[in-house]
C-alpha cells in the first residue's frame, strides 16, 4: 500500500485519484472517496455478516455512525489483511466463500481513511443486506435448543460435555443448513452438533457421555467455533437426519472468572427441491502423535482413501494453539497428486470452512493426504508450556490433529478434474 506523504500541510492527492477514476486535482469537490458511495458496499459484501448486531464481531459497521469511530482501525486490519478473516493461500484453488478484499478495495478503504472518512451523499448509499435477526441461513424451519442451562462455574477446567437431544422428527428430513447458536458466547468455547440414528438412541436425554472424537456419538452435522461458518450445501445435495434421531452437542466450555450459564441451540433449514446425493462427513485424522519440547515445526500425516468415486464438498483443518500450517492433497489412482487447500499460517482463533468453487473430485482408491506443522518451541507465543511434549487431547493446551472434510459420492463425474494449477 504506497503511503500518502505530508509535505507544507499539502497531502498529495495520488491515491485518491487513482481510486476514482483518474480525477484530475482540479476536477469536482466529490471526488473524494465516501462512506456510502464506496465503502459501504465492501462492508456490504465482506464484513456485515459478523460485524451487526447480535453477531460474533466486537461491534457493526453496518451504518456511517457504526464504522466512523472505528476508521483507523478498519484501515489497518484490511491493510494488514488480518481482516476480512481468511487463511488459504491463493495459488492453490479458488472457493465460493472467499472473503478477501481485492487490493483496490483495500485502496479505497485507505483512502477514505486518509481523506478524512466522509459520509457523503445519501442518495449513494446502497440497501443493507437482508438478515434474519439472530441468523445467517434465514429463518429455520425448525429450532431445537438444549432441554435446559448448563451451569459453568467461575473457574477451573470443564471437561467436554455432551447433551443429547432428540429431534422427534416422525420422517426422514434432508437439510440443507444448519446453523448453532451459542447461548452465552462469553463461555462457549466451541460446539459440534452430531446426528446419532435411531438404533444408537439409547443415550436419549442423557448427559455426560465420555469424551471422544465424535465417531461415538454419531455423525457431524455443524459445528461453531471462532470464524467457522454455518453449514450451506450445494443445490441437489443435503445431510440426512433420519426420523427417530438425535442430536448430540459436544460442548466445549473455558471459564472466565464468571460464574455463567448457557443453553445453545441449532437452527435447521430442510432442502425445498429433490436432493440427489446425501452428504457425509470424514476425517483424515492422526491422533497417535508425540510432539517434542522445544520443536518449531513438529510434522504430522494423516490420510482418507475413498471406497467409492466421490466429490469433495468442503475442507476444514483443525489444530489447536501449537498449529502452525495445514495441506491438503488429492492423490489419485494413477499416482498423480495436486493440492487442494493450504493453510500456510494457521489461526487457532479462526477456525474456517473452505468451500472449492470447482468440484473436487476423488475417484474410488484415490486419497486425501493431510501434513500438519506444530511450533511447540518458545518462538510461538500462545504455546502454554515449551518444556513438554504434547499429545492428542481435547482441551487447548493438548493438541488435535484433524482434516475434516464433507462429501458426495459422485459416479458420474468422479473421472473429472480441473486443469493443472486451478
Amino acid at each position: 500500500m504506497r503511503k500518502v506523504v505530508a509535505r507544507a500541510g499539502v497531502i498529495l492527492a495520488v491515491l485518491s485519484i487513482s481510486i476514482v477514476g483518474g480525477l484530475s486535482a482540479s476536477g469536482p469537490a466529490d471526488a473524494r472517496v465516501t462512506f456510502n458511495r464506496e465503502v459501504a458496499p465492501i462492508l456490504y459484501s465482506h464484513c456485515v455478516e459478523c460485524h451487526r448486531k447480535g453477531e460474533v464481531a466486537p461491534m457493526p459497521l453496518v451504518t456511517y455512525k457504526d464504522a466512523r469511530p472505528w476508521a483507523r482501525s478498519i484501515k489497518e486490519k484490511v491493510q494488514s489483511r488480518a481482516m476480512p478473516p481468511w487463511l488459504a493461500a491463493p495459488e492453490y484453488g479458488h472457493f465460493l466463500n472467499d472473503r478477501r478484499l481485492t487490493q483496490k478495495e483495500i485502496d479505497t478503504v485507505a483512502a477514505w481513511v486518509d481523506q478524512g472518512a466522509a459520509e457523503g451523499d445519501a442518495k449513494d448509499l446502497p440497501a443493507a443486506p437482508k438478515f434474519v435477526e439472530g441468523w445467517s441461513i434465514g429463518k429455520p424451519d425448525v429450532v431445537i435448543e438444549m432441554p435446559k442451562e448448563v451451569q459453568v462455574p467461575s473457574d477451573g477446567v470443564i471437561p467436554y460435555m455432551y447433551v443429547t437431544v432428540p429431534t422427534n422428527f416422525g420422517e426422514d428430513k434432508w437439510v440443507q443448513a444448519a446453523e448453532i447458536r451459542a447461548g452465552n458466547r462469553s463461555v462457549v468455547h466451541h460446539i459440534i452438533v452430531f446426528v446419532q440414528d435411531p438404533p444408537k438412541n439409547k443415550m436419549a436425554g442423557k448427559e455426560g457421555q465420555p469424551e471422544g472424537r465424535g465417531e461415538a456419538v454419531g455423525t457431524k452435522l455443524c459445528g461453531f467455533a471462532p470464524g467457522e461458518q454455518p453449514k450451506v450445501y450445494p443445490e441437489g445435495s443435503a445431510k440426512l437426519i433420519k426420523a427417530g434421531s438425535n442430536l448430540v452437542f459436544q460442548l466445549h466450555y473455558t471459564t472466565n472468572g464468571v460464574a455463567a450459564a448457557d443453553r445453545s441451540y441449532v437452527g435447521l433449514l430442510f432442502a425445498k427441491g429433490p436432493v440427489h446425493t446425501a452428504v457425509q462427513t470424514g476425517t483424515a485424522t492422526n491422533a497417535t502423535f508425540v510432539i517434542p519440547p522445544g520443536n518449531s515445526s513438529y510434522e504430522v500425516k494423516s490420510s482418507w482413501t475413498a471406497k467409492e468415486n466421490v466429490r469433495i464438498v468442503d475442507l476444514m483443518p483443525h489444530m489447536h494453539v501449537r498449529g502452525k500450517d495445514f495441506t491438503y492433497t488429492a492423490v489419485y489412482p494413477d499416482g498423480t497428486s495436486r493440492v487442494i487447500l493450504s493453510v500456510p499460517k494457521y489461526d487457532f482463533n479462526w477456525q474456517l470452512l473452505y468451500r472449492p468453487t470447482e468440484p473436487v473430485m476423488l475417484p474410488k482408491g484415490g486419497r486425501l493426504d493431510c501434513v500438519a506443522h506444530f511450533d511447540n518451541s518458545t518462538g510461538n507465543k500462545y504455546n502454554p508450556d515449551p518444556t513438554k511434549e504434547v499429545r492428542w487431547g481435547p482441551q487447548t493446551w493438548e493438541e488435535m490433529m484433524i482434516g475434516w472434510f464433507d462429501y458426495v459420492v459422485d459416479d458420474e463425474n468422479a473421472g473429472a478434474r480441473p486443469s493443472p494449477g486451478r
